[in-house]
């Protein structure tokens, strides 16, 4: 295990800068994630760390100690990319093997992390196979036993498991998360997939324009956005943005109720809404709407349960209200939360 920092950190492209001085701190045996919109920054940010791109300034540190000039094969790290990488004319245990031979080791020691690396991935009886008679998520797997078997002392994931179907992304995940907990190693992962994020990371780094908006729990992310853009882009619906003087207000869909269904002696942020359509989605319906004056017309989402107990109708005016403890203020200029 080992920690990872970058300093300042910084990349241009044709003057144009993708990981715009980037500082993140990295501790040791964490399950970061790297997310973002595609253009952010964070395959740019992972490769800098990997040693595959270099920086146009700025440091990256493993266990407090520059790395920076290091060549990728001196940083102790194995990265697993979205393509997977394995050699198609090499069976599977020769692309699992493939990390140690480079650096010199066979015989014995090799075939027994080969065999070791194979058995924490239960892909033992594929080791004969070649990459083309495997499916995406026995691939996959290759992959991370290829990463495993070298004993890095951290892990660098770019995307793998967007070419899985749904199902077998859901499966890999806990897979994914079971085996880093019981190896401790480091491991910053990139994707654009929130539902993985918020499922697989100790923290979560959102990106946008090459820098970090929010840097925190999924639980913090989530409940406490750093500014609106993070507002907006976690959470499926996201959160509600309501403009109200020369601030934003912000309230997530499952926080917006019909009156009857909250408490009367909680305080509450009251709003009238113009039911636009229902969406009946099993447990769950999503109603659309939009607010009614005084306040500017702002289209708004609630989630409510699917039971008859809250009856919402498409073309009714409804109350409808927020908790004032879950209000998020945030300055209208800038973006960033005010409280």
């Amino acid at each position: 295990m080992a920690t990872v920092e970058t300093r300042a950190l910084r990349k241009r492209f044709d003057g144009v800068a993708a990981v715009d001085g980037i500082d993140l701190p990295v501790r040791e045996g964490e399950f970061l994630v790297l997310l973002g919109p595609s253009g952010c920054g964070k395959t740019t940010l992972l490769r800098m760390i990997a040693g595959l791109e270099t920086p146009s300034s700025g440091d990256v540190l493993i266990d407090g100690r520059v790395v920076t000039p290091l060549p990728p094969r001196e940083r102790n790290m194995a990265m697993v990319f979205q393509s997977y990488a394995l050699y198609p004319h090499l069976t599977v245990a020769d692309n699992i093997a493939f990390p140690l031979k480079a650096h010199g080791m066979r015989g014995a020691e090799a075939a027994e992390r080969v065999q070791r690396a194979a058995a924490m991935f239960s892909i033992e009886r594929l080791l004969k196979r070649k990459p083309r008679q495997l499916s995406g998520g026995e691939r996959q797997r290759v992959a991370l036993a290829r990463a495993v078997v070298r004993e890095p002392v951290v892990f660098l994931l770019d995307e793998p498991l967007s070419n899985l179907d749904a199902q077998l992304r859901s499966a890999a995940r806990d897979e994914l998360q079971q085996f880093q907990r019981r190896l401790g190693t480091t491991t910053i992962y990139v994707t654009h997939d929130q539902i993985e994020a918020m499922g697989l990371g100790d923290r979560i780094a959102v990106l946008d324009h090459g820098r970090i908006h929010h840097l925190g729990t999924p639980r913090e992310i989530y409940a406490d956005p750093a500014d609106t853009f993070v507002a907006t882009f976690i959470g499926s619906p996201p959160m509600n943005l309501v403009e109200t003087d020369d601030i934003i207000t912000g309230f997530r869909p499952e926080q917006f109720m019909p009156i009857e269904a909250l408490p009367a002696d909680e305080p509450v942020r009251r709003f009238t809404l113009d039911v636009g359509r229902v969406e009946y989605l099993g447990a769950d319906r999503l109603v659309y709407g939009t607010l009614a004056p005084p306040l500017p017309p702002s289209r708004v989402i609630a989630r409510l349960p699917a039971g008859p107990e809250l009856p919402v109708s498409t073309g009714e005016r409804h109350e409808f209200a927020v908790r004032e403890r879950d209000l998020r203020h945030f300055d209208r200029a800038s973006g960033r939360r005010v409280n």
